[in-house]
This record gives C-alpha cells, sequence and structure tokens, in this order.
C-alpha cells in the first residue's frame, strides 16, 4: 500500500478554459478510480510556505509572482515567463502553485520520516520551472523543492522523469549537485519543446555525470522506450546508490497524446511502473515518491493515471470501463473513446521506419553509456 496525497484546493491551479493543463484530469482520473470500487483516501498536505518556495526558488521570481497575483502592473512579467500562452497570470496563482507543491513536499517528508516508503502525490510534476523563470505550465517547481527537502537532511535522490519533455527545470536546479541524480527519458529536443536534454547534458561541477538524458525519435515504440530504459536506468541507480526515488509521471509519451510523438501505450507504462517499483525495491528498500505531470489527450490520461494508482497499490487491473462513467465525462473524453482501461491491440496502425528509428535510439544510448563511463567506473 501506499500513502496518496491530494487537496482540493489543486483546482485553484487552473490557467483557463481553453488551457490544456486543467484541472479536470485529476477530477476524471479521482472519479474513474471512484467508479471502480477503489474510491481515493488521501492525505490531505499543508500549503507549502514562501520560504519553502525561496529553497529553490529566487526572492525576485518569487515576488513576481505575488505581484501579479495582486493584481500589479505586468511590466517584467515576461522576463520571468509569465503572460504567456503556456503561463498566463490568473488569479491567485501563487496560492494554487504553493498548494501543489506543498502536496509534493508533505510526500517527501512522510518517507524522509519514516511513515511511509510508497507516495503518489495527486498533482505536481511542475518540472520545467527554473530557479527564476515559469515554463512549459509550471510556475514553482515542486519537485525540486521536494528533493530539496530531502538533500538538506543528507540524503542522496534519484530523479526519474519519463515526462514526453525534457525534465529541465530539475535538471537546471541540481545541475552542480552530487547528492542529486537526475535521468530523463523524452523525445528529443532537437523535435519537441523545450529544446534540451541531450547526451551531453552530463552536469557540471561535482555533478558531472549525474545528470543523464535519454533523447528518443519521434514515434519511439514502447518495446524501443523500454529497451532504452533498461540499458541505462538500472546501472545508474547501481552506480549512484540512491536512498530515495522521485519519479515525475506524466502521460504524455502515449501514442495518441497530441503534444508530441511518442508511441507508447497503456502497457508500456503499466511496464514502466512496475520496472519502477522493482528498481525501488532494489536500490531504495520501497522508498518512491512519484507525481503526475503532462498528460494531454482527455481518454488517456485517467486510464494511465488510474494504472500508476493500480500497479502502486498492489491492486487488480479490470479489463473495462465502468459504463457509468463513460457516460459521466462523454463531454470531456470525446467521441470515439474505448471502453478499455488497455488500449486494442493493435493500438494503432504501424509506422514506417521502424528499423532506422531503432537503429537511431540504440546509437543514442550506446554514445551516453560511452560519456558516462569515465565517470561510473
Amino acid at each position: 500500500m501506499a500513502s496518496v496525497i491530494y487537496h482540493p484546493e489543486y483546482r485553484r491551479y487552473d490557467f483557463g478554459e481553453d488551457h490544456p493543463f486543467t484541472p479536470a484530469r485529476l477530477a476524471c482520473l479521482m472519479d474513474l478510480l471512484a467508479s471502480l470500487g477503489y474510491p481515493i483516501s488521501a492525505v490531505e498536505p499543508p500549503v507549502a510556505s514562501r520560504e519553502e518556495i525561496l529553497t529553490v526558488h529566487g526572492e525576485a521570481y518569487v515576488a513576481a509572482v505575488e505581484a501579479l497575483d495582486r493584481g500589479e502592473s505586468e511590466a517584467g512579467a515576461m522576463e520571468h515567463g509569465l503572460g504567456t500562452p503556456d503561463n498566463p497570470i490568473f488569479p491567485g496563482m501563487d496560492l494554487a502553485a504553493r498548494w501543489l507543491v506543498g502536496g509534493t513536499l508533505h510526500g517527501a517528508r512522510l518517507i524522509a520520516d519514516g511513515a511511509d516508503t510508497r507516495v503518489l502525490q495527486l498533482g505536481g510534476g511542475l518540472h520545467h520551472a527554473a530557479r527564476a523563470k515559469a515554463a512549459g505550465f509550471c510556475l514553482y517547481n515542486d519537485l525540486a523543492v521536494a528533493i530539496q527537502e530531502f538533500v538538506s537532511r543528507g540524503w542522496y535522490v534519484a530523479y526519474l522523469d519519463i515526462d514526453l519533455h525534457h525534465g529541465d527545470g530539475v535538471q537546471s536546479l541540481f545541475y552542480e549537485s552530487d547528492h542529486v541524480l537526475t535521468v530523463s527519458l523524452h523525445e528529443s529536443g532537437y523535435y519537441l519543446y523545450p529544446g534540451t536534454g541531450h547526451i551531453h547534458e552530463l552536469g557540471s561541477g561535482s555533478g558531472r555525470g549525474m545528470k543523464i538524458n535519454i533523447p528518443l525519435e519521434p514515434f519511439t515504440e514502447g518495446d524501443d522506450y523500454l529497451e532504452a530504459f533498461d540499458a541505462v536506468v538500472p546501472q545508474a541507480l547501481s552506480w549512484f546508490s540512491p536512498r530515495v526515488l522521485v519519479v515525475q509521471a506524466g502521460a504524455d509519451g502515449h501514442f495518441a497524446d497530441p503534444m508530441g510523438d511518442l508511441a507508447l501505450t497503456t502497457r508500456t507504462y503499466q511496464a514502466l511502473y512496475t520496472r519502477i517499483l522493482d528498481l525501488a525495491a532494489r536500490h531504495t528498500e520501497g522508498r518512491v515518491l512519484f507525481t503526475l505531470g503532462g498528460g494531454y489527450a482527455p481518454a488517456v490520461v485517467p486510464r494511465v493515471w488510474a494504472l500508476l494508482y493500480l500497479t502502486l497499490m498492489d491492486l487488480p487491473v479490470p479489463e473495462r470501463l465502468p459504463e457509468d462513467w463513460m457516460v459521466k465525462w462523454a463531454h470531456v473524453l470525446g467521441p470515439g473513446a474505448i471502453a478499455t482501461l488497455h488500449d486494442p491491440d493493435p493500438p494503432y496502425p504501424a509506422f514506417a521506419g521502424g528499423e532506422e528509428r531503432r537503429r537511431r535510439n540504440r546509437n543514442t544510448v550506446s554514445r551516453l553509456l560511452d560519456s558516462l563511463s569515465r565517470y561510473w567506473f
């Protein structure tokens, strides 16, 4: 079993009706789990304080968010990544973001204090936010605040990011840290936002060799993704010997997600979750903190994250989705939503160029491991 973190105030993190990072994703997920007979019994966290935000973000940036929140002048907002289409200004945004940070931080403290080993934060995953800038729907970096809490206690932390997009904010905030290993699997930055996450980004100073990126070709399918994961992640954790694993579990690598071009399926995700839990059991005595993250296909996201919950809780995976849930959420799921938890088999027509794509991905992994070998051995 695991602790689940959630607070109704998470719904305040809302950029507007037409924005893809919508709190409706969580509402849909929680209602699906309840309809399956597994209603969430959540721990409600405290909101993060200003001082806790300042453990990773700069004073000037936090002050700018607060000022914009109060409706003061927007002069200088753009230099902080605020007031953009990705990060529009909305009333209450400072408090809304601090609620999400508070949840992830509380999950970290449950683990650090020995109250639990497995924790799922039903929110957060704001991995793009940098020290002084909002980016990619992310105002404050909840993951970095939680990681910093572990580091402040002397813990070594392995951060694993399986979002479609590179976890650039977390990487940059700990780029020189020898207490934090970051591993990000993502669609290559040559094709996709944020344009970073290349294999030469290995960290600097005492953190050199502890920042690992696995950029994958567009249309990379599940078997090839898992092959890259298996080639790098177990080795990295064995070498680093972390005390805890922090996972950003974005669902936007799914083949139906509109934001990018990876081709993972629900079965890929279930296999990933099983691998991650096995690695935690092997390397961190089971200590693992999951957050959510990206995911923008309405008919996909609740199914993928329901699989995360069911896997984490060691619960059976039902074949079909509840009919009453399908009817209730039809306006969100859209026409043609499938009625099964897993994708159909085959899930989509075959993509051309599979062998060449596989060759390119294997070459990327080989070059990455060659670069890391001087630091690992």
